[in-house]
């Protein structure tokens, strides 16, 4: 019995586990807000949202793995890694390029429909421009290699399942 096996007997234990590690980056995150003071910009939020996305899809997983808990978790992926990368874009703009700050989340959020919401936030803003290091990266390249190390690997695990379902 070879590796691909052995992980689709257990698929939803491992997904479980998937969807641990998903909610568990979003506790250290809260964390970094609350124990070191690094307040999240709009991106950083959204950013949060996809990996509970990818959690829940992993959640999913756990009682039906296969094509709904790897579509769930490609679009959090998918999802995130494009804020993240539109974060790490914004950080890497000269100081005199960077967009002026605007209102916060919570206000844009009561004041204007979520499509606009949306748009404000991924226009980005000063605050988003902000680079904090964490164990010497910044946040956004860690939240980017998660994105794509997490979602490639439970994506290519519910593909290995639905696989063998198959057969």
């Amino acid at each position: 019995m070879d590796v691909r096996d052995r992980l689709a007997r257990f698929p939803g234990r491992i997904n479980f586990l998937g969807a641990l590690l998903c909610f568990g980056l979003v506790a250290v995150a809260v964390g970094l807000e609350h124990w070191q003071g690094l307040e999240p910009c709009p991106l950083c939020i959204f950013q949060r949202i996809a990996f509970v996305a990818m959690g829940v899809g992993l959640l999913i997983g756990t009682l039906m793995p296969g094509l709904v808990a790897m579509g769930t978790v490609a679009l959090g992926a998918i999802a995130g890694v494009g804020l993240a990368a539109r974060h790490l874009w914004l950080q890497s703009l000269p100081a005199d390029q960077v967009p002026a700050c605007g209102p916060g989340l919570s206000y844009l959020m009561d004041s204007l429909p979520l499509t606009r919401v949306l748009t404000q936030v991924l226009a980005g803003s000063g605050e988003c421009a902000q680079v904090d290091y964490v164990l010497g990266l910044s946040i956004p390249l860690w939240t980017l290699a998660a994105f794509i190390v997490i979602g490639g690997v439970f994506i290519a695990l519910n593909w290995m399942v639905r696989q063998r379902r198959l057969r």
